[in-house]
């Protein structure tokens, strides 16, 4: 911890890894497959990312994670020079499970039904105290994850920040469901400990992985709080956590308040990570509570749709306003895209379906973003944190359709 917020648990550090040094609060760029879709490694470096994160799910079922260990890596693999975290495999419990996309807001008001499934889904895993069991969304095959097994993928994904293997519950589950899964993921969390401690013993001739617990809970303090002790103190044979990922599907609304529940319980010298966040009043609400890196697959994902980010609030490029419009996405923004094209060149790409749309959008897209929580990082260190939060969400708030 380097410089905090007066009066909040929000804080500036410094995240040390083998392939370099992560200064938070920061925005992790998603690489699912090895690759930010639709843009180069060097085109997402300039924009500022510090790291990027793949998934273990994905990469395992394509090409084989012994395939990247056999490249040396996720960073040779893919051509990427500096820090990779890798997700455990256990969000699949409930997007495969339960068909429910990855979205960290639900409603809370739900009537919760521990059997519910997603509207034309059908459950493809079932979980079990050991694990779970799962169908391949590529060709229906069976497969089967243990926080073992993914210690191992992931050890041979060979990422500098990896994650330990949980249930993410939602909110539709009960009360007596999320009990259950909190103390299944516990014991879990202990399972990866050990197995963590074993492999790098045996691969010593790979840099340490640091290993992040994944705390749950859903909407409730007491499980909330509860997780981040367990987990927070949890040391077997000397192997403790490096970090702590937040996870779980949360009530939007009170965001802020769930991650101070756990930011209060977790040693504050290590880092924690919010999983699946890249909206600018959440990464504002987050950082003030404790939470220090983020990651999500929305700013290139919205951009594939047609929406891109702007100072005065997101809006779609395939208008027909925009047509005829020769100016950029963004006049204050220095990205290759808003330097170098206009917002009428990108409506005729879009709507030519054309695929350097996806590249230029996603460039911008990436780039507000990461320059987001880096001006947040600055204005911490500055002493200004709430000064600037309130006259850039004010902005972005009050300014849709002003452009």
């Amino acid at each position: 911890m380097e410089a905090k917020i007066p009066g909040a648990l929000g804080r500036t550090g410094t995240i040390r890894t083998p392939h370099g040094d992560i200064r938070t609060p920061a925005f992790i760029p998603v690489a699912t497959k090895a690759t930010i879709k639709s843009v180069r490694p060097d085109e997402i470096l300039e924009v500022g990312a510090q790291a990027a994160l793949a998934n273990a799910y994905h990469l395992n079922l394509q090409p084989g994670t012994d395939v990247l260990d056999a490249a040396g890596g996720l960073g040779r693999f893919m051509n990427w020079p500096l820090p990779t975290f890798t997700d455990s495999g256990g969000f699949q419990v409930m997007s495969l499970g339960a068909g429910f996309k990855k979205v960290i807001s639900m409603d809370a008001s739900v009537v919760p039904n521990d059997a519910a499934v997603a509207p034309n889904k059908q459950r493809l895993a079932l979980v079990d105290d050991d694990g779970v069991t799962f169908k391949s969304h590529i060709d229906g095959t069976t497969h089967r994850f243990t926080p073992e097994i993914s210690m191992k993928l992931q050890h041979e994904i060979g990422a500098d920040i990896i994650f330990a293997f949980d249930e993410l519950t939602t909110l539709f589950n009960t009360r007596d469901y999320q009990e259950t899964s909190l103390e299944r993921t516990r014991l879990w969390a202990e399972r990866c400990l050990v197995a963590h401690r074993d492999l790098t013993e045996e691969r010593s001739h790979r840099p340490y992985q640091a290993l992040f617990g994944v705390l749950q809970g859903a909407q409730y303090e007491d499980l909330r709080r509860k997780a981040a002790k367990d987990l927070g103190s949890m040391e077997i044979n000397g192997q403790s956590f490096d970090g702590f990922g937040i996870g779980g599907a949360l009530d939007k609304e009170n965001l802020g308040v769930i991650v101070s529940w756990m930011a209060e319980e977790l040693p504050e010298d290590k880092p924690r990570h919010l999983l699946g966040i890249s909206e600018p009043e959440d990464f504002f609400t987050a950082i003030e509570n404790g939470a220090d890196t983020f990651d999500c697959v929305s700013p290139s994902r919205v951009a594939r749709t047609g929406r891109v980010y702007h100072p005065d609030g997101r809006f779609n490029i395939p208008q027909a306003r925009f047509k005829r419009d020769f100016s950029p996405i963004d006049d204050e923004c220095t990205c290759y895209t808003c330097q170098n094209y206009t917002r009428a060149y990108l409506h005729h790409l879009f709507k030519a379906k054309e695929m350097l749309y996806n590249t230029l959008c996603t460039i911008h897209n990436e780039h507000y973003t990461i320059k987001m929580v880096d001006d947040i990082r600055a204005s911490i260190e500055q002493g200004r944190f709430y000064e600037f939060r309130d006259a850039t969400l004010g902005r972005y708030q009050a300014g849709s359709n002003v452009r």
